[in-house]
């Protein structure tokens, strides 16, 4: 059984006790989240596709850890003017795992 959820404007498909990086979140590690935006459920059998959510199914996970992404480095530079910039950023994450569709 697999659903695919919309959580914090982008679509992860996920299935119970899989674990998944999602943007940050609110919330400490141990808390319980819900996520009620689920676009498409499988339970084996059939397909339930919602236009655009399915009402009455959500999923529920546990944050465990708030970590951050692979470094990005940001290089800028104009030919012949002397202009470098070089920056670097890291994503900010949240590591939820996932205990029950439906």
């Amino acid at each position: 059984m697999y659903a695919i959820v919309e959580i914090a404007g982008k679509q992860f498909k996920v299935a119970k006790d899989q674990y998944i990086y999602a943007p940050k979140l609110d919330g400490d590690a141990g808390t319980a989240v819900n996520f009620d935006k689920v676009l498409l459920v499988d339970d084996g059998s059939a397909i339930n596709v919602g236009a655009p959510m399915i009402s009455g199914i959500s999923v529920s996970g546990k944050i465990l850890e708030h970590v951050k992404g692979n470094k990005v480095i940001v290089f800028k530079k104009k030919r012949r003017k002397g202009y470098v910039v070089k920056n670097g950023h890291r994503q900010q994450f949240t590591k939820v795992q996932i205990e029950s569709i439906g």
